[in-house]
């Protein structure tokens, strides 16, 4: 006797059997999908990293870079610079440079180069809060300022204070209290960059004097 139930066969007739060649397709589409869905993520990421990228160097194009460090150094001291050497803050030295810097110098220790009387100074400063710090060089021999370079201004007013006939007027100071021993000109639009760099040279001028 057939004991299989008719409704089951009908049901079973009903589904559509599975061909080689609809697994196929099927597969063919997984693998589209796939590889679309991958190469719009790369496309997404790349054109994310591009903007970055973009903006990084939007936010530099304003950056004036004057002099390298390396340059300065070798014609500070006729094309041998000395080995750094480092000065260390205390609780005393500390004080006679927040006189001229201003505030606390915002590191433990600077280096310099030292040689025949001169030293060299390079470090950083601000117009004001808030600005971008200001990297200059300074050549001084006893308590005398012989050089100074701007290496790298990065506000986008005021670079003036990089070019020659600016920094010319530093050569020569001394320190008087808040205050050169000789008159800096002006720049319109850069009153707090003129101030930085006298303080500046008003800071080299005293690191020098802590040196033995």
């Amino acid at each position: 006797m057939n004991s299989s139930n008719p409704q089951e066969s009908i049901a079973t007739s009903d589904q559509e059997p599975t061909t080689p060649s609809r697994t196929f397709i099927s597969i063919l589409l997984r693998s589209a999908l796939s590889i679309f869905s991958a190469r719009t993520l790369g496309l997404l990421s790349a054109a994310i990293i591009g903007n970055a990228s973009a903006a990084k160097e939007d936010r530099f194009a304003f950056y004036f870079y004057f002099h390298e460090p390396e340059d300065f150094l070798s014609e500070s001291f006729n094309g041998n610079p000395p080995a750094p050497a480092v000065l260390q803050f205390d609780n005393s030295n500390k004080e006679v440079v927040r006189e001229v810097f201003e505030r606390y110098y915002p590191a433990p220790r600077i280096r310099y180069w030292s040689a025949d009387g001169y030293t060299a100074w390079i470090f950083d400063d601000v117009g004001k809060e808030g600005y971008q710090p200001t990297t200059s060089a300074f050549l001084v021999k006893d308590g005398q300022i012989i050089d100074a370079r701007v290496l790298v201004y990065r506000e986008s007013r005021g670079q003036e204070v990089g070019e020659e006939f600016f920094l010319e007027q530093l050569e020569g100071a001394r320190s008087n209290g808040k205050r050169l021993t000789q008159e800096v000109d002006a720049i319109t639009g850069a009153t707090e960059s003129v101030y930085m760099m006298q303080r500046m040279a008003r800071t080299a001028i005293a690191l020098d004097g802590l040196v033995d």
